[in-house]
């Protein structure tokens, strides 16, 4: 399988005595827990609990590289570098730009090359959001593919895995509607961070109701950011599409509701299947109430 240059990803690398303490009172994600060579996503919230920057984060000798979009990257370390105050951290852009995505042969063969900071996450850190999904795909500092980005981008519609701009927008999502509280990149284990007690609040009334979901349809999908409705009425919003597949975020109950009163689901006017990711164990819900695992 193809090893994939990514050249709108930028990386930020943060070190220092207190880079860790630093990063787990900020972000979703539970960096403590981080395995040696895994990458897991996360997010820097706003204080209402939205997403206001999303990322891949992993182990890089004595610190942690982070992966984001090229266009988010200044504003997140704008707004670290805020946060900083007099903690003994380092915050700077990497040596590198973009991310070498490789799965299947290539991502085995990836685990044995040193990045530009020498250290062991820079040789290939395994994605956790594939592996739930069990696909084994690494991510790596600076170019070392030359396959089609449509190739990634097919790969992660398959196994409902999304990306900002693409699929929601940065400010519009809570971590639970893109599945984070499934895919390694939440915690509610850990103290205190950013917009924390909004997702807590989320996880234990069981008020997530809008998730992602791969869509299907027999034709070509219409594109990014059309409507989903049921008898008229809005269910969520395409975003990713690739031929007939695709991904969105629905509300799951007014989905499940249709689906159960045998209602046709539309993108746009073309009919359409919703599939809740199988690794995520979630199922549509047939009344008001949230889905379970």
């Amino acid at each position: 399988m193809p090893a994939v240059f990514l050249k709108d990803r930028s990386l930020l690398f943060v070190s220092g005595a207190e880079a860790q303490s630093f990063l787990q009172n900020l972000i979703t994600t539970d960096i403590a827990a981080l395995g040696a060579d895994e990458a897991r996503p996360g997010a820097l919230l706003t204080p209402q609990g939205k997403i206001l920057f999303d990322f891949m984060i992993w182990q890089d000798g004595d610190g942690y590289m982070i992966e984001t979009d090229a266009d988010q990257r200044d504003s997140m370390l704008k707004r670290l570098t805020m946060y900083k105050l007099r903690a003994a951290v380092t915050l700077a852009p990497s040596t590198e730009e973009g991310v070498t995505v490789a799965w299947g042969e290539d991502a085995e063969d990836s685990q044995g090359v040193r990045g530009s900071q020498g250290a062991r996450g820079s040789q290939g850190a395994r994605d956790s959001r594939f592996a739930k999904a069990g696909v084994t795909l690494t991510r790596r500092p600076g170019k070392h593919g030359d396959g089609a980005e449509a190739l990634y981008d097919a790969l992660r519609i398959s196994h409902g895995i999304v990306t900002s701009g693409s699929d929601f927008a940065l400010q519009d999502a809570f971590p639970h509607d893109v599945l984070m509280d499934f895919n390694g990149g939440l915690s509610f284990r850990k103290g205190c961070y950013v917009g924390q007690e909004v997702v807590s609040r989320m996880q234990h009334r069981g008020t997530a109701r809008r998730r992602v979901v791969t869509v299907s349809a027999a034709t070509d999908l219409p594109g990014t950011g059309t409507e989903i409705t049921a008898a008229g009425k809005p269910v969520g919003t395409l975003g990713s599409v690739d031929g007939g597949n695709g991904l969105a975020i629905v509300r799951i109950d007014r989905a499940g509701a249709a689906m159960a009163a045998g209602t046709p689901l539309l993108a746009g006017d073309t009919p359409v299947s919703l599939v809740l990711p199988a690794w995520s164990g979630l199922v549509f819900p047939t009344s008001g109430d949230e889905a379970s695992a």
